[in-house]
């Protein structure tokens, strides 16, 4: 699932804002922490954990160019990204 990143935990967590509407608390993998720079209005995919649907691993983080493709193609909601800009 597409999300936005909120606001950043600390301890490997971040809070992200999904296109279901919901707001959830999401882990940085380890194979992902040293490689990958999560800010804040961040896009990124989600895996949702099976036994707890508040929770999920951070499983890739979309740039620019990757953000603009989504929405033309119709997978991103332009909403999101409205959603976006009121941090």
């Amino acid at each position: 699932m597409l999300c936005v990143v909120t606001d950043i935990i600390g301890g490997n967590y971040v809070k992200v804002f999904c296109q279901d509407g919901k707001e959830r608390m999401a882990r940085i993998p380890g194979k992902l922490r040293r490689r990958m720079w999560i800010n804040p209005k961040d896009i990124v995919l989600l895996g949702i954990w099976e036994f707890r649907d508040d929770r999920g691993d951070v499983l890739y983080r979309y740039t620019r160019d990757e953000k603009k493709k989504l929405v033309d193609m119709g997978v991103l909601d332009p909403a999101l990204l409205e959603y976006e800009g009121e941090f």
